[in-house]
């Protein structure tokens, strides 16, 4: 249940607001009617399940206290769009979330400065806007606004509803902003500046706006210029249709795949379609978030959903791709999809640790600036110059040079249809490691200038898969260290087994061994604190070891290559669940501990080796770990969600 309440008293010096009164019925906008009617009533129409005026900040802690779901708050002097509250109220960042305006501030409202969709401090010197007077609070975090709130109440030199924020921000709660774009938003301090607001206001086509805003404000180039100029269209379409955004993003899997069945043909008219398949499938896949951002039919299953597809695609196109090239006649055709798919997901572990550590440091600022003439904290000022420039030269190759979803697929589409599987799988992987090397060097730099221990602020074991195991044995220092010495490891084994494969001989029984006792030193090291400025990389490289150290035991057993795939496969499946669900901030997987961890899964893979049974274990293990995800995402998303709105209950 959603409680939306209207501050209506206790301004600063020097501003007024429209006295409180009793809701009326949505019938808002009629003209002198008292603000804090009118927000009241469109709290309403943007979803509120009750609305309350407070007349102050004690009356407002005594009705946060009684809440059982989130609150939504505002001052009773602002004048929006509906849309806009609604928005707030269904964003999906966040459990916390401030409306953020750039208009000029008035007397008595907050500046904030917000960094990388963060609220990271309330009045401060180089604000990036000001507090809007809306904001949505999570369940989580409603002890923390009664507690607030009651701080607040004696008074200051702010509105009562920006004291509320800047006591919230001060006492370290995470606070995501949204900021109004396209739609109309003020706060207004007399009648002139209300009634200019409100011809703001209607002055905007709503439903235009509100389509526009599906679409990412910043995108990637491939996706600005080849996709979102048309894809709003469809979006529509299927806003009207009554498809929702699930429904699209499994129509953009059956695109995907069919992409990758036309690729494993081959012959120039399949390749031609598959890339055209390849290319509307990427079309829906921006369309499904879109639809969601203009329906706000927004989901925890559905971000989770989102991401997962994601993944499944491009590494099901790889493996047509891989498929493709070794019936068109190149023996290694498997090899490099599985190189492809390695090094992508090995790319997305950084790009998430990184991004934590990034949010992290965002909400220290002293300790990014303690350092601001090195290299790191140049780096990171040309950064922000160069995305700040919108639309430069410098700022589309910044977006481009990463190679992110959408330039990977316009170029898989591109090379397969002129030059076939063996060009797209290659130019694929050469792109992929320049980038990879370009945002690996830079944000290392950045990293040792942030210096934020990162993974001491999440569950490090669970994000880094470590299972059992890895818990029962002692700890060792040098977390780092000792898991790049077991990808490297596990990459020299494999470059041992690939020549031993081709000169028609055996792997020695020593080499598994020792890469084995590798990624036992490196299971030793991950339970050290993780509080070097470079240790958010640990668990990249100890997704590397696993599946180098995996690929290598199947090439070593003579595993047929689409069952290493596929065991590889099952394995990002895995990981990208755990992924998602830290972007998300959602709990461990249901059946997650019997995955077994990495390691447990290294070590059975070793003994299969040491028995000759490596493919057996491989598919037999693939199996287990697919039934296992699978019954997972059941329980997490269907009968676990009903067991709590009352829908399944337990014996007794």
């Amino acid at each position: 249940m959603t409680l939306a309440i209207v501050l209506a008293a206790e301004p600063a010096a020097g501003r007024s607001t429209e006295p409180p009164g009793r809701p009326p019925e949505p019938a808002a906008g009629r003209p002198g009617e008292p603000l804090a009617e009118r927000l009241a009533a469109q709290w309403r129409r943007a979803g509120a399940d009750d609305v309350r005026i407070a007349a102050d900040l004690t009356e407002l802690a005594d009705l946060v206290v009684a809440a059982t779901g989130p609150v939504l708050v505002s001052g009773a002097d602002l004048v929006a769009h509906t849309a806009v509250l609604k928005h707030l109220a269904t964003s999906p960042v966040g459990p916390t979330v401030a409306l953020v305006l750039t208009d000029p501030p008035a007397p008595g409202q907050a500046t904030v400065r917000e960094e990388r969709g963060q609220v990271v401090e309330v009045g401060a010197a180089d604000a990036s806007g000001v507090f809007g007077g809306a904001l949505r609070v999570g369940a989580a975090d409603l002890p923390a606004l009664a507690d607030a709130a009651r701080r607040a109440a004696g008074g200051g030199p702010l509105d009562a509803v920006d004291r509320l924020v800047a006591d919230l921000a001060a006492r370290g709660t995470l606070i995501f902003a949204h900021r109004v774009r396209l739609l109309v938003a003020h706060r207004v301090g007399d009648e002139a500046q209300r009634v200019a607001a409100e011809a703001a206001v209607a002055a905007v086509d709503e439903d235009r706006a509100e389509l526009k805003l599906s679409v990412k404000e910043r995108d990637d180039f491939f996706t600005t210029f080849f996709v979102s100029t048309w894809s709003p269209y469809v979006t529509k379409a299927a806003a009207r249709i009554g498809i929702g955004p699930t429904g699209v993003t499994m129509v953009s899997v059956a695109f995907a795949v069919a992409a990758a069945v036309l690729f494993g043909a081959g012959g120039r008219p399949a390749l031609v379609a598959g890339a055209v398949l390849l290319y509307l499938g990427f079309v829906l896949d921006c369309v499904d978030g879109q639809l969601a951002r203009y329906t706000r039919h927004f989901s925890a299953w559905g971000g989770w959903l989102d991401t997962m597809a994601d993944r499944f695609k491009e590494y099901v196109v790889y493996a047509g791709l891989g498929y493709g090239a070794t019936h068109a006649g190149f023996r290694y055709g498997w090899a490099l999809a599985l190189a492809a798919m390695t090094l992508q997901t090995v790319r997305h572990m950084t790009d998430t640790w990184y991004g934590a550590l990034h949010d992290e440091a965002a909400r220290r600022p002293k300790v990014v600036s303690a350092d601001a003439g090195g290299i790191g904290g140049k780096l990171n000022a040309a950064s922000t110059r160069v995305q700040a420039d919108t639309g430069s030269v410098s700022y589309w190759l910044k977006r481009t040079v990463v190679f992110p979803i959408g330039e990977r697929w316009a170029l898989i589409a591109i090379a397969a249809a002129l030059f076939g599987p063996l060009v797209a799988l290659c130019a694929v992987l050469v792109w992929g490691t320049l980038a990879f090397a370009y945002t690996g060097g830079l944000r290392t730099l950045r990293a040792r200038w942030m210096r934020v221990p990162v993974l001491t602020t999440v569950d490090a074991g669970l994000h880094r898969d470590d299972g059992l195991l890895v818990r029962t044995l002692p700890t060792a220092r040098r977390p780092l260290l000792l898991a790049v010495l077991g990808a490297l490891g596990a990459a020299g084994t494999l470059v041992w087994a690939l020549l031993a494969v081709h000169g028609g001989g055996h792997l020695p029984v020593f080499v598994p061994v020792l890469a084995l006792v590798l990624l036992l030193g490196a299971a030793q090291g991950s339970r050290a604190p993780h509080d070097g400025p470079l240790d958010w990389l640990v668990p990249a490289a100890l997704r590397a070891a696993e599946y180098l150290f995996a690929i290598a035991v199947g090439v070593a057993g003579r595993a047929p290559a689409w069952l290493i795939f596929g065991y590889v496969l099952v394995l990002t499946l895995l990981h990208y669940d755990l992924t998602a669900r830290l972007e998300k901030r959602q709990a461990a997987p249901p059946l997650h501990a019997a995955t077994l961890g990495w390691l447990g899964r290294s070590v059975l893979l070793a003994a299969a080796s040491t028995a000759g049974t490596v493919s057996f274990a491989l598919a037999t293990m693939s199996v287990y770990l697919l039934v296992v995800f699978v019954a997972s995402v059941v329980l997490a998303w269907v009968v676990l969600p009903a067991r709590a709105r009352g829908g399944v209950h337990s014996p007794g």
